[in-house]
Parts: C-alpha cells; structure tokens; sequence
C-alpha cells in the first residue's frame, strides 16, 4: 500500500492575514460610500494618499530590513491603516498631513517595532494622534454633512482636489466658511458654556441621537462589524468591552444630571465610537489576546473615551484611548492567563 507523505504543516489554517485583512477592507466599503455622500469626495482623496504613502513606506522598509517586499504587500496589512486612517481625517486634509501620519504609522510605529505582529501601538491611531498634535488646524477642517435643510454650499470635487492638494481656499472662501464644527465639538465647547444639552441638541446638524450623517456613517460601519462578528474575523469581547465602557457611565451620568450630560445614544452615533469598537480596538497585534482580556481591554478604552469627552480637551478621545491602553496590554495579558491543565493556579495553596 502506498501512502502519499505531506510536508509540515500538516493542518492547512483556516484563513490567513491576507484573507483577513481583505474582509475588514469589505466591511468598510458601505461606510465609506455613506462617509462619501453626507462629507465630499475628500474622503477618497485622503484614501488614495494614505495608501500609496502607507504601500511606499512598507515597501521602502522592507528593502531596508532586506526582507521580501511581495510578501509584505500581498497582506493587505498596511491598506488597512491607511482605511482607518482615512476615517479619522477631516473630509479636507491638505495631502502632507494624510503623507505625515500614513508614513509615521508604518516607518515609526510599525517597522520600527518589528514588522506586522510585533508593533505595540496601533498604527493608524498613533499616525493620527502625531498629525492631531502637529497640524491642530487642519485637524479642524471639517465640513457639514450633505443634508437639504442645512444652509452649507458644498465644495466641488475640484475645489476639494485643489485644497488637498495645494492646501490653498477656494478664491473668496475662508476656513469658518468651508469647516463647521462637529457634533462632539459643538456639545463639549456648549456644555462648558453652561449651555444645557437640550438646548444645543436644536442646532440643525444634530440628528436623532447623534450628528446628522454621523449616525448613518456609524450605522454602515455596525453592519460591517456584524458581518466580521459573523465570519469570526474579530471576537465579541472587545466591541461588547468599548460599548459598556462608554455608554454605562454615560448613562449614568445623564440620568444624574440631563441637562449637563450628553445621552448614551450621541456617545454612541457621534465620533468614532463604533468605529473604534469593531475595527480598530480589535486589532489583533496589538489589543489583549485572552477572552477575560479583551473584555477589560475593551472596557478601559470605552471609559478612557468617556472621560476624555467629558473632562478632556479633546472632543472624541478614541485615538488616546486607544493608545493608553496599548501600553497596558501586556499586564492585561499577564493577570488574565488562562489557566493551564495540570498546573497549579497563582496563588493556591500547595
């Protein structure tokens, strides 16, 4: 009888980075096109230019470390953070800020560190959190949501190509009349006024329970989250972790005090919240690797973005949040170990 021999591996995986990566870009694609209709074509340029500098600077290290470049490309990794990357830019960002965070994100803070599974930080948060802090006002640029009872003249694809790249107004335009602020921004800078939430939830970009265009942004990127929740790209921990973090002490907050606390729901439709919960907290490199651990994780960044938004002097948090608890990752992993078969748990008595 003869037997057919294998070369090791003998198990096939049942999916691989690149497969993976190519579901989380398919999931974004509604939200992109929603983030597309309600804020300009800024959003594909910001894309395009974070991916070529993201592809180009995986590419250039790569030689440098004298690795395959092919290999490194065909995982799809880096087009990843540069989506992610794209999401958090102001639909108008000149082309050298998208270049800064792109090239920091992959050079910086991932070949850096290693390469693909061994970078601390997230990427794309840490390239955004470097652009927020060098480029604070063109990190403000940000233009009112398409909707027909809102007086706002919206800028054409040229113009909006013109900006991004020359980073000049269109002639008689100024930045108050093309930026207006978010809806995170509107309700922190109203509360500090000592405006109550119920009257800033008047102004007409406010929608049901967030920002109006936030909220159909935010529910294209639930139902791509769902879908990764389905094909078991990402697990429940972490986005369950993000949710309760955020909307149990605003909820409790806002039962408290209505009127100096924004509600659950505007936590949850406005900024990038469920952004944050279904793709970049659950990046597998670095987020908690432990089912015990990615709930805490998830759980600290939720309460970290609460905090930031109420007393912070930033309007979302997510990028800091994020970050904060990417340092904290390896204790989390260290204290939520599970327990090995036929070894004697920490601290039981012999």
């Amino acid at each position: 009888m003869e037997f057919t021999r294998r070369e090791a591996p003998y198990l096939a995986p049942r999916s691989d980075v690149a497969t993976m990566m190519l579901h989380v870009l398919a999931a974004l694609v509604p939200a992109a096109l929603a983030h597309v209709w309600y804020f300009g074509p800024g959003f594909l340029f910001n894309l395009i230019i974070a991916a070529a500098c993201c592809v180009g600077g995986e590419a250039l290290m790569m030689h440098a470390r004298g690795r395959n470049v092919e290999t490194a490309l065909s995982d799809y990794s880096v087009l990843v953070t540069a989506a992610l990357l794209a999401f958090a830019l102001p639909s108008m960002t000149p082309w050298w800020v998208t270049a800064t965070g792109s090239l920091f994100a992959v050079i910086v803070v991932k070949h850096l560190y290693g390469g693909i599974g061994f970078n601390i930080f997230n990427p794309a948060m840490a390239g955004y959190v470097v652009i927020l802090v060098a480029f604070p006002m063109e990190m403000n640029l940000w233009v009112a949501p398409r909707m027909g009872d809102i007086d706002y003249d919206h800028l054409s694809i040229m113009q909006t190509l013109k900006y991004t790249l020359t980073g000049s107004y269109p002639a008689g335009q100024t930045f108050d009349a093309i930026s207006r602020a978010t809806p995170l921004d509107a309700i922190q800078t109203g509360l500090r006024g000592m405006r109550t939430f119920q009257e800033l939830r008047i102004n007409p970009m406010m929608g049901d329970f967030g920002g109006r265009g936030w909220e159909w942004i935010g529910n294209c990127i639930a139902f791509g989250g769902f879908w990764l929740l389905l094909k078991k790209i990402i697990r429940w921990q972490i986005p369950a972790g993000v949710f309760a973090g955020v909307l149990i002490p605003a909820g409790i907050m806002w039962m408290i005090d209505p009127g100096s606390n924004a509600t659950p729901g505007f936590h949850l439709f406005s900024g990038a919240t469920i952004l944050c919960a279904f793709f970049i907290a659950t990046d597998p490199v670095s987020a908690a690797t432990s089912p015990k651990g990615r709930f805490i994780y998830g759980v600290g960044i939720g309460l970290l973005i609460f905090a930031i938004r109420r007393w912070g002097s930033y309007a979302d948090g997510v990028a800091f949040s994020v970050l904060i608890m990417n340092m904290a990752t390896p204790a989390i992993d260290y204290l939520t170990r599970p327990h090995i078969v036929g070894h004697a748990r920490r601290g039981a008595s012999r």
